[in-house]
């Protein structure tokens, strides 16, 4: 099933479930209030705009170098245990909306990666037990100022800035990340090639390890590690990251 947040010629955000070439509009947002539709169906057309799927409630939790091509190309191995880090709410935007390049950075890079998004409240999830915490999937851009990220020695600011977190076009709740093609391309240039098969610290290993430090709130979204390829992008720049079964991410980069 895919659950979309949209709105109509600019009116209030909504939930609905996409049904082909059209929106069956939801009650409310389905990770609180269920299923039941307003009966109401809208056309998937250009009054459309779909939204970030979610807003998390309090955080995106994000996983590094969790495929080997890319830890190599970063000049380190791999960590034995999901390398974890926050990037804060504010950082999410949607399909179509523009990434915003700060000013005091030259090396803004594009990072695409599979999205969990959290439905129920997690606090030392067992690995048999992660699929219970999971409301569904979708695609995201872990958007790196990686000039930043060096200076810094740390990575809050580099990867926290406003806009550096798109997420969509929809949540997907029946996923099947087993074996997911993940492309990332830059004005139609394909840079980044994977698979989330590719994975070193599976789903299950990272929502049972991210919850055993942080308890993760209904609408959290766990960013789940990105392959190699990563590299700039700059102003007028067309972001898209695609993964197979979820759809395709688009966002065009804008100097602040």
């Amino acid at each position: 099933m895919k659950i979309a947040r949209f709105t109509v010629s600019g009116g209030e955000p909504r939930f609905g479930i996409v049904d082909e070439t059209e929106i069956v509009v939801l009650v409310g947002d389905p990770m609180f209030v269920g299923y039941e539709t307003t009966e109401e169906r809208v056309p998937l057309d250009a009054t459309v705009k779909l939204l970030a799927p979610v807003i998390p409630r309090s955080k995106v939790v994000a996983v590094g170098k969790n495929y080997a091509d890319h830890a190599a190309e970063m000049g380190g191995e791999a960590p034995t245990t999901p390398l974890i880090f926050l990037k804060p709410n504010t950082s999410v935007i949607g399909p179509g909306d523009a990434i915003q390049l700060p000013r005091e950075s030259s090396q803004v890079e594009h990072e695409g990666e599979l999205a969990i998004v959290i439905g129920s409240i997690a606090r030392d999830v067992k690995k048999e037990d992660y699929a219970d915490v999971v409301f569904g999937y979708t695609i995201a851009n872990d958007v790196t100022a990686r000039d930043i990220q060096k200076a810094d020695g740390q990575w809050a600011r580099a990867k926290g800035y406003d806009t550096f977190c798109p997420l969509g076009p929809v949540i997907e709740t029946e996923f099947d990340f087993s074996n997911a093609a993940i492309e990332v391309r830059v004005d139609g240039e394909l840079r980044q090639s994977g698979n989330t098969s590719q994975m070193i610290h599976s789903i299950p290993e990272i929502i049972a390890f991210a919850s055993s430090v942080w308890t993760l709130l209904p609408g959290d979204v766990i960013l789940t590690g990105t392959p190699a390829g990563v590299g700039p992008f700059t102003d007028g720049q067309k972001v898209e990251v695609s993964i197979e079964g979820l759809g395709l991410l688009s966002n065009p980069a804008k100097n602040r």
